[in-house]
This record gives C-alpha cells, structure tokens and sequence, in this order.
C-alpha cells in the first residue's frame, strides 16, 4: 500500500464523459447530461483499499441521503484486477452488496476513464455542478484508518451543501489520500 494524495484536478473543469457498465444492474451508465441532478459526484474507489473500507460504510448511508436531494453518485474501480484479483468485477458485487450501494458501481477495465480524470488514489472525490463543471475535489474529511477522528464525510457534505443553498463552495480544498489506483 502506497499512500498517495490525489491530483486535485482544475476546478470549473468539464467532466469528462464516459459509459461503463454498472456491475450491479448490468445497465449502462452514460455521463453526457446532468441536467436531471443539482451535481454529480464521481468517486473512484476499489474493494480492497484500507482507505475505502475505512468510509465506505458511512459513504453508502451518505449517498443516500444525498441522491434523496437531487445528486447522482457514481463509483469507479480502475485497478488492475490482473494483479489484484480481490478488485474483479465478481468481487466488486459482493462488495457494492455487503455495503448497501445504493449508486451504480462501475469497471473501468481500460482505465481510460481514470486516466482522463487524473485521478491518483482510492478513494479519489469529484463533484461536478448541473453543468458537469467540476466544483470540488478532495477528500471526504479528514479521518484515515487507525486514527481516532470519526468519519462525517464533513468536507464533500459542506460542499454539496453549498450547491443546494446555491452557495459558493470555497477554493480551499484538501486532497484526498490513500491507496494508488494500480495502474497496468
């Protein structure tokens, strides 16, 4: 395990588009036209990741909450499950059901998707205006495995906050940390 910080790609940049698979419901899953959410957020994630396992629990209930104001989350493992089998798209259900996923859970087999989002590390935060303009990227908060500060998931909450009191979401942003995504 490497810990490493994310990218913090460029805010008001365009997200990029894509359809991938939910490994769930075997649907597609297009990013063209937000229009239908007040923001889209995009998180790239994995099964085995001490860093996702750490939220992932709290993540699913905070998704819920939040798809029941209007957002669309959806999840992105783009590891290499040549070497790291327990990240597969078989294991990714047992995963995204022992969890409660309430949000499409996708495969990024070519990794071209993460490529394209520059994303770094599991898990890796993206939200995107009505506009897919991206407005925030970083962490979820501020804890991390084994310390002592309880998950809130406070830092993307104030953002998506922000957008449903069409507030201004501050330019001072933390990445996110944890494991790199394992490239081919």
């Amino acid at each position: 395990m490497s810990l490493t910080d994310s990218n913090m790609l460029e805010l008001g940049t365009e997200a990029p588009k894509f359809e991938l698979e939910d490994i769930i419901t075997l649907k597609p899953i297009h990013l063209e036209d937000a229009s239908n959410y007040i923001g889209t957020v995009i998180i790239f994630i994995c099964n085995h990741c001490p860093y996702v396992i750490h939220l992932i629990a709290h993540l699913s209930s905070f998704a819920k909450k939040y798809q029941n104001k209007g957002f669309q989350f959806i999840a992105i493992n783009s590891n290499d499950v040549t070497k790291y089998i327990e990240d597969s798209p078989e294991k990714m259900i047992d995963f995204a059901k022992k969890y409660d996923l309430s949000f499409p859970y996708c495969f990024d087999e070519t990794q071209e998707i993460a490529k394209a989002y520059h994303a770094a590390c599991t898990p890796d935060f993206y939200l995107f205006d009505t506009n897919l303009k991206l407005v925030y990227r970083g962490r979820y908060d501020s804890s991390r495995p084994q310390s002592t500060i309880p998950i809130t998931g406070s830092d993307l909450s104030h953002a998506l906050e922000s957008i449903l009191h069409n507030e201004s979401i501050s330019e001072l942003q933390y990445p996110s940390a944890g494991c790199n995504i394992k490239w081919k």
